[in-house]
């Protein structure tokens, strides 16, 4: 039974502070586990930052401190606006394995649904072997390989495309 031990919510615009502390801790501690860098997005303005939230942005709360955070980008081409990219998915190393990460999914799965999105994609480096175990339980399958993907201190590492389908949703009745 996955007990709550955060409260996951999708975060506004007035709340670019918290967003940038999340994101900024994510990139600084884990930095061989996203596409960006702690520099792409240290200097950036708050505009900026409240301009990246357009797009759906989860943030999971222990004590009202952020602890985790994910984010969804809609494809916006019309022939593929029913695909989105979960992107930023941190959950700090001390409350791993307690369920927040699959919270954390759960509400991004539930915005893309509202969104009538029906294919989550997101990738991952081939080294991250608990993130690629993780998404596989929960209903990920692997899509494709880049090989050389990513450049992980100075060397070249496998990006691993994954993608999950979702049952469309329930009409009204």
């Amino acid at each position: 039974m996955n007990q709550k031990v955060a409260e996951v919510r999708r975060i506004g615009s007035d709340e670019v502070e918290v967003f940038k502390r999340i994101r900024l801790e994510a990139l600084q501690l884990e930095p061989n586990s996203f596409a960006s860098s702690y520099e792409d997005w240290i200097e950036l303005s708050d505009d900026e930052w409240r301009r990246r939230m357009r797009n759906p942005v989860l943030v999971a709360f222990l004590d009202d401190q952020p602890v985790g955070i994910t984010g969804l980008l809609r494809q916006s081409a019309s022939k593929m606006a029913h695909r989105a990219t979960i992107v930023m998915v941190y959950v700090r190393e001390s409350l791993r394995g307690k369920g927040i990460a699959k919270d954390l999914l759960e509400a991004v799965v539930g915005e893309a649904r509202v969104l009538g999105i029906q294919q989550l994609e997101l990738s991952a480096s081939a080294e991250n072997l608990p993130a690629l175990r993780f998404y596989r339980r929960e209903g990920f399958v692997e899509a494709g390989r880049i090989p050389g993907g990513f450049i992980q201190e100075g060397r070249l590492v496998d990006d691993i495309m994954m993608i999950r389908r979702l049952e469309a949703a329930a009409p009204d009745l």
